[in-house]
């Protein structure tokens, strides 16, 4: 398969081809479900669309909690079935579709009690371990093990010893998110998806009680299409209601919003070989290595506000860092903190007034003729979705369709990078020796951009500059700020800081000192003035003070307040 740029002439040679001749599929949504139904749909042969208002993973995508994991708590809920169907995917990620983004983590969970709470948690690891070998995709995790207090200080000393009496040990897996995201819709398009982003659907077009496609407008450049389509997927995750309404439709299902925050802080401020995991009165948390840093998460609390830009208040950073210090020997402060996301899961509504509650459950209906929506599920099980959201989809073309449309088939379709990345990866030592990069900068590479890492490496070579790091972010890059702008889909500064990168939480200064230089790499890519550049600049710089300001208010509603001081760099109305 060969790779396909999301470039700008392409987004907007999608939007034209859309306009022009109308698909069988057009999926409105780019996080990881909506993205995962344009590929499923292009994998059966469909003629497929998708449009997203801001940036692919600009919502609940790019800000989990990065783990591909069964969830260990939904065996307490007896929620047998999510776990196997999420343990699956999860094997499936790391063993074919995308083993260069997909990678095992391990856990140490601390024993606070002694005999009983070793003999039920190890009692439920084992059938987690039992679970992920019988889906035929487990043999590269390990299984879990048993340790001594003493064992877990070896592996976790910042550990406070009077916190625990020994731990269990386990394997998940992680990702980032966005990126994984914008490979999938990468992938799709290299199947030949139509793909465009920063494009918000400002009507449903209708034919008597039937959706037909959808009016757009091209926020770029203020221009509106008409795109037909014989079915229409709502994968707009916490946005459902407000899609629907577009139908004059409030739909058969209600999704509700639930905030979780991470703190970001350096990987020195906890000496741990693995990842944490502790359980807390209303959920879990997570302490989960990252590269450099580590992220420590998450909360569950209701959400009403803003949708767009959910704030983390002075209260939820001090719950986190109350949390992860009860069981620290030297505790984290504020001060420590590099950065801090906040991410809406969408729930579907239910009597519950407490969201952690709430199933993880995904569901999809078709209450208006040629509309899918699609609601809930967790982010390891998008595949899943998509498949069942194109499957009602190809359900409700019916007779009308001129063939016989093929089954899912994208469990067997590898993301882009994923193919040949295990034999670079053997590689690496020859491909440092031919760069002229360090072999940890090739290795780093390599699990971002698996195969297509040669991509990457013909901008330095064409242009030695680009293989200079940031220099207020030098785990990147600047090649990388122009590969992210000529191939995965950037239009703007926050798009490259925030999800193409992870600069804006990686670094204490949230990308403050690293966004002009950005901005003057992705300018002539994107036909930026100087007075652009300086505008993308001061957004970005406003967005960070806001964030900085709502993160210092003491509660949900004053945190927003904050927040919505700094306006989008491009308004979606």
């Amino acid at each position: 398969m060969e790779s396909f740029p999301l470039s700008p002439l392409n987004r907007e040679t999608a939007l034209v081809d859309m306009s022009e001749t109308p698909v069988d599929i057009l999926v409105i949504g780019g996080g990881v479900v909506g993205a995962g139904a344009a590929l499923d749909a292009a994998t059966r042969g469909l003629r497929t669309g998708l449009v997203e208002a801001r940036d692919l993973a600009s919502g609940t995508s790019s800000r989990s909690s990065k783990l591909i994991h069964g969830g260990l708590r939904y065996l307490e809920m007896f929620d047998f079935g999510l776990v196997a169907e999420a343990l699956s995917e999860r094997g499936l990620m790391l063993e074919k579709l995308a083993p260069h983004l997909v990678r095992p983590v391990k856990f140490l969970y601390p024993l606070k009690h002694r005999a009983w709470e070793r003999v039920y948690l190890g009692a439920g690891l084992a059938l987690y371990d039992a679970m992920s070998k019988a889906s035929g995709h487990g043999a590269g995790v390990p299984l879990h093990r048993h340790l001594t207090r003493r064992g877990a200080l070896r592996v976790a000393p910042s550990l406070d010893k009077g916190a625990l009496v020994g731990a269990l040990q386990y394997y998940d897996a992680q990702v980032d998110d966005a990126r994984h995201t914008m490979t999938i819709a990468r992938t799709a398009a290299a199947y030949g998806a139509r793909i465009a982003t920063r494009t918000r659907v400002v009507d449903l077009l209708r034919e008597g009680e039937r959706v037909t496609g959808a009016r757009v407008m091209d926020l770029e450049s203020n221009r509106q299409y008409m795109i037909r389509a014989r079915q229409v997927i709502n994968a707009t995750g916490v946005w459902t209601d407000d899609t629907q309404t577009l139908a004059n439709e409030r739909g058969q299902f209600h999704v509700r919003s639930s905030k979780g925050i991470h703190l970001v802080v350096p990987r020195d401020r906890i000496r741990s070989s693995s990842g944490i995991i502790l359980r807390t009165d209303k959920s879990v948390l997570f302490v989960i290595p990252w590269g450099r840093h580590w992220i420590i998460g998450t909360t569950d609390t209701d959400w009403s506000l803003d949708k767009a830009h959910p704030a983390a208040s002075q209260r939820d950073i001090r719950y986190l860092l109350d949390q992860v210090n009860s069981v620290l020997r030297v505790p984290l402060t504020e001060a420590d903190v590099e950065g801090v996301f906040t991410g809406l899961r969408p729930l579907l509504a239910g009597e519950s007034a407490d969201t952690s509650a709430l199933s993880r459950e995904h569901a999809v209906a078709h209450s208006v003729p040629g509309l899918v929506v699609i609601a809930g599920g967790k982010y390891t099980t998008y595949r899943v979705m998509a498949k069942d959201a194109v499957d009602e989809a190809v359900h409700g073309l019916g007779e009308t369709f001129d063939r016989k449309i093929p089954g899912c088939i994208t469990e067997d379709i590898p993301l882009l990078g994923a193919e040949g990345f295990r034999a670079m990866w053997n590689a690496r030592t020859q491909l440092a020796a031919e760069s002229g990069l360090n072999e940890a900068r090739i290795a780093r590479l390599l699990n971002r951009y698996g195969s297509m890492v040669g991509e990457v490496l013909a901008l330095i070579r064409d242009d030695p500059s680009l293989g200079a790091p940031l220099p207020a972010a030098d785990d990147y890059l600047r090649a990388e700020v122009v590969y992210g702008t000529t191939h995965e889909g950037a239009l703007h500064l926050d798009d490259v800081l925030c999800r193409r990168t992870r600069i804006s939480i990686e670094t204490f200064d949230r990308g403050t000192e690293s966004c002009s230089e950005i901005a003057d790499l992705m300018a002539p890519v994107l036909g930026w003035s100087d007075e652009q550049k300086s505008r993308e600049v001061a957004h970005y710089l406003a967005r960070v003070a806001a964030e900085r300001e709502s993160q210092s208010m003491p509660d949900d509603e004053t945190a927003d307040g904050a927040r919505l001081g700094a306006a989008d760099i491009v308004p979606v109305g």
